[in-house]
């Protein structure tokens, strides 16, 4: 057994038949994703070991890094998540290891920005290999999605929070990335614009080669809890679909090509975060939450498969009752179940291991393994499940038709929260300590898996327009791929752009009825205007009978100002009668329900709104995430007393510095576990105050964060309030705003917004 200090199959061309495409077969073999290439946590691997030993036989390696997630094996490399360090220098880490040895082959660091992780739970999700390409795909905790080849080298990147709104959640978890034919498709609760500003749990697909996106899909209702539940595949009724959970609740199906959701079954009042499985033409699902019909906690159901819109109807078709199959009182709230034959295996909130007959949902037998169990998942391979448990116990079990035999029980360093993954006779688990490889040395891996067959598109019916997202700066330009697509979402032709008649589109429920700055030439590029003024809005493309939609933001770069002033107070107050208001700058992301321009004093604010306790707290972005080194000026109050007052501040290059109003104090952080730093500041409600920050990158990846503050009409202090330096700190970031009113009880406002390069 060896330690080490911390961190392809050629391919053969498939004739397909004439129905369908051809398409070559993978370049990159292995357990390229979560749950293995069955979907289901199963391999059909032999010869497996029956028992092992830290330390002794089967043990082959271990290597010192904290996870709580799965890795993933591609062509004799080992890609996982991970982080490594305390405090304000912990990082995540992306890293790559031979999987014979674990010896590392490269590894890159990210760290954690304005977030509420809390207890250190982080790399809770997984790397993705592509098949194809053997590129692979990981989204940090914060949301940084991000794109690599085999070596390390990243090819495009997304900051989801800063991009598109997605929001974080103190629990961590971000699941995986999963990827069908041209598109990596990543899920979470997001904040956006326009149409998109509601906070939902949706998916988004994007171009795995370029990273444009491709479209974005709200399936369900308004979310109680985030969901890393991962999508599965499958083939139903002429289209490529998938199942997952949601933070809704909702058991959800998608077209894959399109992004338009089919049908959702509301089984829970929390959210679904365990993957589903299937079963001939069933789907089953369970979860940990309270029931939607009754108080009790937990459920596993049997949905039949078939059903969705009608023809010309708008999904999602909601299920009722009558779709189930049938259901039993087993609960887990993260842990997913895996199924072999006709017997599912899922183990429960009390570390309970059930057999279920899949035809009935009848328990067959149960065995108690530990206290409690949480995120992991088994594995099953050989006649034998491998378990881990949440307390770090591992199991080797052969379970038969009454009951199961203990094989191997073994004790890990670290809590054990993430399922195993096996290839080429190895079998590999990650704790929150060390990442363990188990097995035998020269094992003979599973043949590539046949590319899936595609049918023969049909007549086009519409279009598709990719990237069906832009965001641009002033004067900059984007080009289009037009795509026809038959009835089922699959790829009939591709268009030249050049031929699409533009216009300018409001949908009919835009709250806000305005018009992107930007026009497309006679080359199908949409050009963004000059002025530095931002704004939002859709374009409509015509080629002949069929139509495509995009929608798109023009930002400013720096420097940047807004006074407000120029909106105009004409949309009457839901809750507040008399009242007028403006809604925020349309581009704002994650602004619509948060804030509201109001008059105050005779002029016009940006104030915080109360109305809704969900929104208490408000990040709010109007930038782009590569600004850096720049100096952040505005103006903040807060409404109050002596005794309660709210908070107020900015967020400059993804750290977050504010007034604290209860505490009175001008504070730094990033993540307040990893980073927040403060000092005393006196400061009044009612009163206006200047706030002026500075963050300057100043080599070997060290950052200096500034602050000061002082009472609007007095002189400016000489000196800064507060200096904080960070080693290995946030070199770029969004610029935005942030305000917290507890209980939603006392209003911030925000006027006379600045920003300028250092």
């Amino acid at each position: 057994m060896k330690r080490f200090p911390p961190l392809a199959l050629a391919g053969i061309l498939m004739m397909l038949a004439a129905a369908s495409v051809s398409s070559a077969p993978p370049k990159a073999s292995g357990w390229l994703n979560w749950r293995g290439p069955q979907q289901n946590g199963t391999s059909p691997e032999k010869n497996l070991p029956n028992t092992w030993q830290v330390g002794g036989a089967n043990h082959l390696w271990d290597v010192e890094i904290s996870g709580r997630g799965t890795p993933v094996i591609a062509n004799g490399r080992v890609y996982g998540i991970g982080y490594e360090g305390e405090g304000a220098e912990l990082r995540e880490v992306i890293f790559c290891l031979e999987a014979d040895t674990g010896k590392a082959i490269w590894k890159r660091y990210f760290r954690d920005f304005p977030s509420d992780i809390i207890y250190d739970r982080y790399a809770i999700g997984s790397p993705t290999v592509d098949a194809e390409t053997g590129n692979v795909y990981v989204m940090t905790t914060p949301g940084q999605f991000l794109a690599f080849n085999r070596d390390g080298k990243l090819l495009w990147k997304h900051s989801m929070m800063e991009r598109y709104g997605r929001l974080t959640f103190p629990n961590g978890r971000t699941g995986s990335p999963v990827i069908d034919d041209d598109l990596v498709i990543i899920r979470g609760i997001t904040s956006n614009w326009g149409a998109h500003g509601p906070a939902r749990d949706r998916f988004y697909a994007f171009d795995k080669h370029n990273g444009e996106l491709v479209w974005a899909s709200t399936p369900g209702v308004r979310p109680r809890d985030s969901s890393f539940s991962t999508p599965v595949f499958d083939w139903r009724n002429g289209k490529r679909v998938f199942y997952a959970g949601t933070g809704c609740g909702n058991v959800v199906c998608v077209n894959v090509r399109t992004g338009e959701p089919l049908w959702r079954y509301q089984m829970s009042i929390g959210g679904v975060n365990s993957s589903v499985v299937l079963h001939q033409d069933h789907l089953i699902a369970i979860h940990g939450r309270e029931n939607l019909d009754n108080t009790a906690v937990g459920r596993m159901v049997s949905l039949k498969l078939g059903a969705e819109p009608k023809s010309g109807e708008k999904g999602p078709l909601v299920l009722d009752k009558g779709a189930e199959v049938w259901r039993n009182k087993l609960g887990i709230f993260t842990s997913s179940p895996v199924i072999v034959g006709d017997r599912i295996y899922q183990v429960t909130h009390t570390g309970v291991l059930h057999s279920i007959n899949a035809d009935t949902g009848a328990e067959l037998w149960q065995i108690k393994l530990g206290p409690d169990q949480l995120h992991a998942s088994p594995l099953y391979a050989d006649g034998k499940l491998y378990i881990p448990m949440r307390n770090g116990t591992f199991y080797i079990l052969r379970p038969t038709d009454k009951g199961s035999e203990e094989l191997c029980k073994i004790q890990l360093e670290g809590i054990a929260l993430g399922a195993p993954s096996i290839w080429n006779g190895k079998i590999y688990v990650h704790t929150t300590k060390r990442l363990y490889c188990f097995g035998k040395t020269g094992g003979t891996a599973l043949p590539a898996p046949t590319a899936p067959k595609r049918p023969k598109p049909g007549k086009t019916v519409r279009l598709q327009i990719v990237p069906s997202e832009v965001l641009l700066r002033p004067g900059e330009k984007a080009s289009f791929t037009i795509r026809g697509l038959d009835a089922n979402g699959f790829v009939t032709k591709q268009f030249d752009s050049k031929k699409a008649q533009w216009r300018k589109y409001i949908p009919p429920t835009a709250k806000v009825r305005v018009k992107l700055n930007a026009d497309f030439n006679a080359k199908g590029e949409l050009v963004a205007g000059d002025e530095p003024i931002p704004s939002a809005g859709a374009f409509e493309a015509t080629i002949g009978e069929f139509k495509g939609y995009i929608r798109g933001r023009v930002l400013p770069g720096l420097p940047f100002k807004e006074g407000l002033e120029r909106f105009q107070l004409t949309v009457s107050h839901a809750t507040e009668e008399g009242v007028k208001f403006a809604y925020p700058p349309l581009p704002w992301i994650g602004a619509r329900f948060k804030w509201e321009i109001r008059e105050l004093d005779g002029g016009k604010v940006l104030a915080k709104t109360l109305d809704n306790p969900l929104f208490q707290r408000a990040i709010t972005y109007f930038g782009h995430a590569d600004a850096s080194n720049y100096t952040f000026e505005v103006e903040v109050m807060t409404d109050g007393n002596r005794r309660i007052m709210s908070t107020v501040g900015v967020m400059n290059q993804r750290y977050v510095i504010v007034l604290l109003g209860n505490s009175q104090q001008l504070e730094v952080s990033s993540n307040h576990e990893r980073l927040k730093v403060n000092v005393p500041f006196t400061w009044r409600p009612k009163v206006w105050y200047k706030l002026k920050t500075r963050v300057d990158s100043v080599g070997n990846g060290r950052v200096i964060v500034r602050a000061k503050a002082w009472e609007r009409g007095k002189p400016e202090p000489e000196k800064w309030t507060i200096e904080v330096p960070h080693e290995n700190g946030h070199r770029n970031g969004a610029p935005g705003l942030f305000g917290f009113a507890p209980q939603s009880r006392f209003r911030v406002y925000v006027d006379n917004i600045s920003i300028t390069p250092n």
